[in-house]
């Protein structure tokens, strides 16, 4: 069986927003600024060499730009005692604090990496698409479009785009694949639209492939 390490993660501690996403009703501008203003904090990850807030990975090649005022849940996140020669939770960030109640989808980014060698059989990132969806549908999510080639710069990711009715809010999901030192390297993406979703697909930047 597939380690469900990413969608785990989203489903422990995103559930608490999710639920007060479907009982509340559509927010005002004005309520939005407040959340904000009362919520928000700033990343808790700096990275020197790319500027303050920054998650940089030089190990997998990537460099990741978390929105200003989200809120950093990595470490609380990460499982004590968890094997990282197999699995990685490296990146959990927010809008707002997942347990804080909401009226409107609680956006965040969720990057993973688990070993090829936990999924027997698995020759590309396209092949790992098949337990994402399998267990993202599974919650409640339709495939809005099936795995396709994505460009990140010039490094071409595996790329599968989600959608959710939650009633009066629609939860947009897109989910990036690499494949990286013998590593699946997995970015979750989480939205209250398709833009919102974009806009957070796009500060993400990934070293370009090696020439051969």
């Amino acid at each position: 069986m597939p380690s469900r390490l990413c969608i785990t993660l989203l489903l422990i501690w995103w559930t608490p927003s999710l639920a007060s996403a479907q009982e509340s009703p559509a927010p005002s501008s004005s309520s939005k600024t407040k959340q904000k203003s009362e919520q928000h904090i700033r990343p808790s990850r700096p990275a020197p060499e790319t500027g303050e807030g920054t998650y940089h990975n030089a190990n997998f090649g990537f460099t990741y730009r978390p929105p200003y005022g989200w809120v950093d849940r990595t470490r609380q996140m990460q499982e004590d005692g968890n094997d990282s020669s197999k699995s990685q939770l490296l990146l959990a960030v927010f809008e707002r604090p997942p347990e804080a109640t909401g009226d409107t989808v609680n956006s965040a980014v969720i990057i993973t990496a688990e070993t090829v060698a936990s999924y027997p059989g698995l020759k590309t990132a396209a092949d790992y698409m098949g337990p994402v969806t399998e267990l993202t549908t599974g919650k409640g999510f339709k495939v809005a479009h099936e795995p396709y080639e994505y460009l990140v710069g010039t490094r071409p990711l595996v790329r599968s785009d989600f959608v959710k009715d939650l009633g009066k809010l629609t939860m947009q999901q897109s989910s990036l694949v690499l494949l990286e030192k013998h590593f699946i390297v997995a970015f979750t993406f989480i939205g209250g639209s398709e833009d919102e979703v974009e806009e957070l697909v796009e500060k993400l930047s990934v070293r370009g492939a090696k020439s051969r």
